[in-house]
């Protein structure tokens, strides 16, 4: 059941708030020793559908009454451990909750449970977490993706009704994929990062994971919004406005729709299953040139390296947790002794301000490509996922990136929606609109 219609049953008394957030303890009891999917439930969670419940009796229940909400393990929900599933923050509980859990709570959704991921959002397959692998309900012997494995495992599996994850490459776009589900990017400035643990706070964005375009736009319009506690936070009301009149009164349907396709490499079963889909929707698609799409990874990992290793400065283990160099596992590390050796002042200038202006570049071309169309399609990945256990360089992995880190250096919103499949396993195409344009695109997605 869509997570729309189950607010709608719970509003009408028809099912519970209690009863839903019940089945769902039970399911993940039963089936997450296998899948390790949650790290964490939250003990207050039938006591806070009990006063939900007590407010739809009142008729005061907000927007996402009752339902079940997972959280990344990297987004501070107070009393709830916020342990990046490393073993530096194994311990750690949060003291405060981050906006889009204050937002959530205001509409009575209830935080069902924290989720595994890579460890400090370091990985794109979920194999990089300190407490074990996540599996992939949808393929049970190939990764999930990564960085937000948890979240996409639970939705796949059934024990949430929505999922929240952060993205700085792909990390929630990269998971939707393998894992059959829909996975939302927006765009950078639309939703707060108040309360996020950075990986790179010029690239991260908090974005939704379900099981359809309807339930993630009902998150994000939850969410969404600008902050005062996060200066990158930006207001898009105006265009907002101005996107939602065309959505309606001109784009209702995909024909209408200006799409564009750029020059890519990605294995030839997954380009087969998305030009199926252009073909099914019977799309028009013109060539789009954008320049310098191939710098994508060389551009997205410079500023990765040195901001996640700014930002990793304070788990010296003197406030909180342990020292990270002490306790963290191996990408982290890598990432933390790269970030230093490029910070050093006979580096600095060449290769992270290069990276920032090869990322402006990479913006500009964007903005003159959505000059000729309303949205871009590619894959959301270029490979397959491999299999959990089997060995690959890390150059390899970074790979998995290559197409999904444009939409972050370009800070445009981008989604995945499920395409098709190669041999059971889930393939997502992915679709790119104009920074601010992201209920347009959510609108295109609906047609996918």
């Amino acid at each position: 059941m869509s997570a729309i219609n189950k607010v709608k049953l719970i509003k009408s008394g028809k099912l519970s708030a209690e009863k839903n957030i019940r089945d769902f303890l039970d399911k993940i009891k039963k089936q997450n020793p296998k899948i390790n999917a949650v790290l964490q439930i939250n003990p207050e969670a039938i006591l806070e559908a009990k006063e939900v419940d007590s407010k739809i009796k009142k008729g005061k229940a907000g927007k996402l009454a009752g339902l079940a909400i997972a959280v990344k393990s990297n987004i501070n929900v107070k009393g709830l451990n916020v342990s990046c599933a490393s073993k530096t923050l194994e311990d750690y509980k949060s003291g405060y909750n981050a906006t889009v859990i204050e937002k959530i709570k205001a509409e009575d959704g209830i935080i069902i449970g924290m989720t595994n991921m890579d460890e400090f959002a370091s990985g794109s397959g979920g194999e990089n977490s300190a407490f074990g692998a996540t599996k992939n309900p949808a393929a049970m012997d190939r990764i999930p993706g990564g960085s937000s494995s948890g979240s996409a495992a639970s939705v796949a599996a059934g024990f949430c009704d929505i999922a929240l994850g952060s993205d700085t490459g792909g990390s929630i776009r990269n998971p939707a994929s393998h894992c059959g589900i829909v996975g939302m990017k927006p765009s950078y400035g639309k939703v707060s990062r108040y309360g996020l643990i950075d990986l790179a706070m010029s690239l991260d964005q908090i974005g939704c994971l379900a099981k359809n375009v309807e339930d993630a736009e009902l998150l994000f319009d939850v969410i969404k919004g600008k902050d005062d506690k996060d200066a990158s936070s930006l207001s898009f009301l105006e265009k907002e406005t101005l996107v939602k009149e065309k959505s309606n009164k001109e784009n209702k349907n995909s024909k209408n729709v200006k799409f564009g396709t750029v020059e890519i490499k990605a294995d030839k079963e997954i380009q087969k299953v998305i030009n199926n889909k252009i073909k099914e929707l019977n799309l028009k698609i013109q060539d789009i040139d954008i320049k310098h799409i191939d710098l994508g990874i060389q551009t997205y990992y410079p500023i990765n390296y040195v901001e996640f290793f700014s930002g990793t400065r304070k788990f010296d283990g003197r406030r909180y947790g342990k020292k990270i160099e002490d306790s963290c596992g191996e990408e982290v590390l890598r990432r933390i002794l790269g970030g230093k050796k490029i910070s050093e002042e006979e580096f600095a200038g060449r290769y992270y301000k290069k990276a920032l202006d090869a990322k402006k570049i990479i913006e500009n071309e964007f903005d003159k490509a959505f000059e000729k169309v309303d949205c871009i399609i590619m894959p959301v990945v270029p490979k397959l996922p491999h299999k959990l256990g089997e060995k690959i360089s890390f150059e390899d992995e970074y790979a998995y990136d290559a197409l999904s880190v444009l939409a972050n250096l370009a800070e445009i919103p981008a989604i995945s929606v499920p395409c098709g499949d190669v041999k059971g396993i889930p393939v997502g195409i992915q679709l790119l609109c104009k920074k601010g344009d992201d209920d347009f695109m959510l609108d295109i997605a609906k047609e996918f």
